[in-house]
C-alpha cells in the first residue's frame, strides 16, 4: 500500500531543487495572515530549513511535504502545485496540527487540497499512530472551513478576536479530527 499517494497527488520531502518555489510561497503577502507570518523569508533561512528537513518528525515535530500532481491524465503530472505540514507534533499525546496551501488560484478547486488532506490523514493515523489532527482556520475563510469539514474535522472552538487583521479583529476555529480506531 502506498501511504503518500493516491491517483490525484502525491506527498514528497522537501528537495533543495524546491527552494526557488518555497521562496515565493513563504514570500507571498497575500497568504501572510494565513500563516501567522509577519516578515520576509530570505534564501538563506529557507536554505537552513532545508538542511534540517532530513530530521525525523519525532526530532523536529514538524513535517512538511510537497504536493506533486499525480493524475497519469493530467499535462501537468509531477508539476508541485502545494504543501501540506504537520506541525506541533506532540507523541505523547499523539496529534499534530495540520496546515495546506495551495498557491496559485489556478490550482485551487482541483481537488488537490482534498486528496493532500485524504494522504496525509491516512498516513497520520495509520503510520504516525496519531489519535487526533487539528487545525486553525479563520472563520470567514469559507473554503478551508469547507475542506476540513469535508474531511471529518469539526469546529470544536472558537477563539473571539484572535487574529488581528487590516479590517478589524478576526475570529478563529479550532478543528478537530479524531481516530475512532486509535488504541490509545
Amino acid at each position: 500500500m502506498q501511504y503518500l499517494e493516491n491517483e490525484v497527488v502525491k506527498l514528497r520531502a522537501v528537495e533543495f531543487t524546491d527552494i526557488d518555489l518555497l521562496y515565493k510561497w513563504e514570500n507571498n503577502t497575500t497568504i501572510w495572515q494565513v500563516s501567522n507570518t509577519f516578515t520576509p523569508y530570505s534564501k538563506y533561512i529557507i536554505n537552513k530549513y532545508l538542511e534540517n528537513s532530513h530530521l525525523d518528525i519525532f526530532e523536529s515535530k514538524q513535517l512538511r511535504l510537497m504536493i506533486d500532481d499525480n493524475s497519469e491524465l493530467s499535462p501537468d503530472k509531477n508539476k508541485t502545485v502545494g504543501a501540506i505540514d504537520l506541525f506541533e507534533f506532540d507523541p505523547f499525546n499523539n496529534r499534530a496540527g495540520v496546515g495546506v496551501l495551495i498557491n496559485n488560484i489556478e490550482n485551487r478547486r482541483k481537488s488537490y487540497a482534498s486528496n493532500a488532506l485524504d494522504v496525509l490523514i491516512q498516513y497520520s493515523f495509520e503510520l504516525l499512530f496519531l489519535h487526533q489532527l487539528y487545525c486553525n482556520v479563520v472563520v470567514e475563510n469559507k473554503i478551508s472551513v469547507e475542506l476540513f469539514k469535508s474531511r471529518g474535522f469539526e469546529v470544536t472552538g472558537v477563539k473571539k478576536e484572535w487574529i488581528k487583521a487590516s479590517g478589524g479583529w478576526l475570529d478563529e476555529y479550532t478543528m478537530q479530527l479524531i481516530n475512532s480506531d486509535s488504541m490509545y
